[in-house]
């Protein structure tokens, strides 16, 4: 009897990059495929620490959850993004390494026979193809932003950009007509924050394109229907998305911190599309501030909402609510930590979704069609508002004021401008129904997906 193939999965380590690659996971070991799930020893202990006390499945139990170091000591700021590229960049490989050896030397039945490696280090590709590995890679975000990625030799040769990725001149980019547009200033190394950041980030780009050349399958969590202009012009990528936990289990893994279930039943109390639900990612922050307008805002908009409000979005500190400000929404409003988001954006009470356009929440959103108030913070998430905004048509952007502000009025006019005009919300439908199709039995994303899974087994 053949041994079952045995696939080694590697996600950059962060919240975003982990859950997608998490659902394609399951993907395989429904399909009697070992899988290896690697993460970092802190990523591996948030998952543990955040798995529901009455948690039981067969499929994740098939899933062998392992950890290696990152080499960031436990007080020092994991979160930044400068700090995990570095820790990717300078520690990770030599870690990853050790444990393909190790496995591979072991068990002949238990021996690595593909490696899926996240995109974006691209250097676990490296290690595959000096082990003998069969690899494939994995693009958690836009097809878009790997068509970008490939561009840079030539944003390099025409002087656009210097070799650390800096831009040299203020230029709006668009690749093809009907590809969201992107200004230099926002490209997604460039708005992390630093300079340091950002030569790590470019650096690991620049590298990534050379290893997207040693990889049998580049795979990405998008539809054609959503962006046909990004694949046409880099037919490499194959769709397989969006993945979405509703396929298999109906709530994510792989979370970092625990969900805060009760706010479902919250949500049932309230009327159909009536609720604004509020939340941004993992890394955004706010200063007091802009913190404090974002709740007058949210008051002024006197409809019920749903707001994520974890622990460090004010910087780090504890959050300064403006006087009196719970007590004022105490009938409306609810302010919770880490949600359940794929439950709530199916739920028939959510209206709209104030968001920082991360692609995982992008495409939560699209698939349960509902429109979007973009608030971008960092990295790709400025693409995605083109996307939203500009291209589907299914969302608006908030402006900030001449201090940089996204003001309490400026919120409320946009929720009002987002709600009363149905364009917006059949835009969202219309693309939700083609979403389906995509993922559905025959559509284009399922079949790319029973492929590779063939191919896996091949």
């Amino acid at each position: 009897m053949m041994a079952k193939p045995h696939v080694l999965v590697v996600p950059y380590p962060v919240q975003g990059h982990v859950i997608p690659l998490m659902e394609l996971s399951l993907s395989l070991v429904k399909q009697g495929i070992k899988v290896t799930f690697v993460n970092t020893q802190h990523n591996h202990d948030s998952i543990m620490s955040a798995f529901p006390s009455t948690f039981d499945d067969h499929l994740i139990s098939q899933i062998c959850l392992v950890c290696i170091s990152d080499g960031i000591e436990s007080n020092e700021d994991r979160n930044k993004p400068g700090k995990s590229s570095e820790a990717v960049l300078k520690f990770m490989p030599q870690k990853v390494e050790e444990l393909i050896v190790s496995i591979n030397n072991g068990s002949e039945s238990d021996r690595i026979t593909c490696v899926l490696a996240d995109q974006s280090i691209g250097w676990v590709l490296d290690i595959a193809e000096k082990n003998g590995i069969s690899r494939a890679a994995f693009c958690p975000a836009a097809a878009a932003m790997l068509v970008l990625g490939f561009s840079i030799p030539n944003l390099l040769d025409n002087g656009i950009i210097d070799k650390d990725g800096t831009p040299l001149e203020k230029k709006v980019l668009q690749l093809s007509p009907t590809m969201p547009s992107t200004s230099t200033e926002n490209l997604v190394w460039v708005c992390l924050g630093n300079k340091t950041t950002q030569k790590h980030i470019f650096q690991l780009m620049v590298k990534n394109i050379k290893c997207m050349q040693k990889t049998e399958w580049l795979l990405c969590n998008s539809a054609y229907e959503l962006e046909p202009d990004a694949f046409s012009l880099a037919p490499q990528i194959i769709p397989i998305g969006p993945l979405l936990s509703k396929n298999h289990l109906g709530y994510s893994l792989a979370n970092f911190w625990l969900q805060d279930v009760t706010c479902l039943k919250w949500l049932d109390e309230q009327s159909p599309s009536s609720v604004i639900y509020v939340a941004f990612g993992s890394f955004t922050t706010f200063n007091t501030t802009q913190f404090q307008e974002l709740c007058l805002g949210l008051e002024l908009c006197n409809r019920p909402f749903l707001w994520v409000v974890q622990p460090d979005i004010k910087e780090g500190t504890k959050h300064a609510y403006p006087e009196g400000f719970e007590e004022r929404v105490c009938d409306r409003g609810r302010m919770v930590g880490w949600t359940p988001q794929q439950k709530i954006l199916s739920h028939f009470s959510i209206a709209c979704f104030i968001s920082h356009c991360g692609w995982n929440s992008t495409m939560e959103s699209v698939s349960n069609g509902i429109p979007i108030l973009c608030w971008p913070y960092f990295a790709d998430q400025f693409l995605n508002k083109s996307y939203i905004c500009d291209v589907w048509k299914i969302g608006v952007g908030l402006e900030h004021d001449g201090n940089g502000i996204i003001t309490q009025g400026e919120i409320r006019s946009k929720v009002e401008q987002l709600l009363n005009d149905k364009n917006w919300k059949a835009n969202a439908a219309s693309l939700k129904e083609k979403i389906q199709n995509s993922i559905g039995e025959g559509g284009l994303s399922n079949k790319n997906v029973d492929n590779f899974i063939r191919w896996i087994k091949s």
